[in-house]
């Protein structure tokens, strides 16, 4: 039977900025994005702010209206990657099969090493404490699902063992919504077919569920079962980076096409400058779109062939909003995603009739990048995104790359 214990650092970016301001350890306090940029949500919060109700991903104003003594901090991410890379040293004190998810959580492999489960996980969290002056929640179980499940369920500084002899009493019991990856939408529609709970969700017929909700409902059975067994993957072994993606929160919401598609445009062309400079190509592009109540909705679309061209990742943007878009609420953020990548060398057929068109678009982003890189990403911009006053948008600030998770 394998070994796999997940690792999650309580309150984690709370917990870094107490230990440089000890007095916030007595106060309820949350480190929040500026607001002044709209980016006026909870990242993280302390254990006193979490009994006030305070939450993950609420607004500031929701926050202080549960809270009013709540003290804000503002996010300092390259403190708190600090902090990951360290803790992750003394896990890989253990085991070579570290695999981070996120700044504040990883899977470790450590079968065979011999070591008692509940022994080594209370080891950790004891190291972690006395060395860093940060608590963890660990979860012991025989697959990766479950392991996450068992860190969630105790906070902090627990550890929690989930069994194949007590993961139907212990797991089946909970919500739906506490499986990973059942995001809102998802446990909206299984409740829409009566299935509240881990335990309805297992024992419902898989074919049911995958025409519910296609190959993710057969592989939420799987995980509700405990038949999830994939690898816990060393960090040497991780695959490169499967998409690049910006998204940007403008200082107002957007009530018209022309300031969306401007948006876009801004946001392909960041894009399409990363996925040049590291010599990739994208295969599909994706689209995500917040409106003013936080709802958010993805959708993505495949190209015709790879490419690295902002302006082909743009139209693909603007296509996809049209077709995702109704205009019931105005739009708070946007983000565009180049995803399925692949080495620009070797990927493109040579036509036996040049496109000239296109072959003109590669000459003019290339050119558009040179400037850019001899006299700074302002120094040239599109007209609409000056027109529409996103030119001071520092694009750049926002990349994203993600790791592979499968197709």
């Amino acid at each position: 039977m394998r070994l796999i214990l997940h690792s999650d650092l309580n309150c984690f970016y709370a917990s870094v900025e107490m230990l440089y301001d000890p007095s916030l350890k007595n106060r309820p306090m949350a480190v929040a994005g500026d607001p002044q940029a709209r980016h006026g949500i909870i990242l993280a919060k302390n254990e006193l702010a979490k009994k006030a109700g305070v939450q993950t991903a609420e607004t500031i104003w929701q926050a202080r209206r549960k809270c009013p003594e709540l003290v804000l901090v503002g996010a300092r991410h390259g403190l708190y990657e600090k902090y990951s890379q360290k803790v992750r040293t003394i896990y890989r004190q253990y085991t070579r099969y570290v695999e981070p998810f996120g700044l504040d959580e990883a899977w470790l492999d450590v079968t065979g090493l011999g070591f008692e489960a509940i022994s080594l996980a209370d080891e950790l969290r004891r190291r972690v404490r006395e060395e860093m002056g940060l608590t963890l929640s660990v979860g012991v179980s025989f697959n990766k699902v479950f392991a996450k499940l068992g860190s969630d369920l105790k906070k902090p500084d627990a550890t929690t063992i989930i069994s194949p002899q007590n993961y139907r009493k212990l797991v089946w019991p909970l919500p739906v919504r506490n499986l990973l990856f059942v995001g809102p939408s998802t446990e909206r529609k299984l409740r829409s077919r009566n299935i509240h709970t881990i335990g309805d969700l297992a024992l419902c017929s898989p074919e049911i569920l995958r025409s519910a909700l296609g190959k993710c409902g057969e592989s939420l059975w799987i995980f509700a079962n405990g038949l999830e067994n994939q690898p816990v993957v060393a960090s040497e072994n991780a695959e490169e980076a499967k998409s690049v993606g910006n998204s940007v929160t403008p200082s107002h919401d957007l009530h018209s096409e022309e300031e969306v598609k401007s948006l876009l445009f801004a946001l392909s062309e960041s894009v399409g400058e990363r996925l040049k400079r590291q010599g990739q190509a994208a295969r599909v592009v994706g689209l995500s779109i917040r409106d003013c109540d936080l709802i958010s909705c993805q959708c993505q679309t495949q190209l015709p062939q790879p490419t690295w061209l902002s302006a082909e990742i743009a139209d693909a943007a603007v296509r996809l909003f049209r077709e995702r878009w109704h205009w019931d609420k105005p739009v708070r953020s946007l983000g565009v995603s180049g995803l399925m990548l692949r080495s620009c060398e070797g990927w493109e057929q040579i036509p036996l009739f040049p496109d000239l068109r296109r072959e003109r678009q590669k000459a003019l982003e290339e050119a558009v990048l040179s400037l850019r890189h001899r006299f700074g990403v302002s120094s040239i911009c599109r007209a609409t995104t000056l027109l529409q006053g996103f030119s001071e948008i520092d694009l750049r600030q926002g990349h994203r790359t993600f790791p592979s998770k499968g197709d």
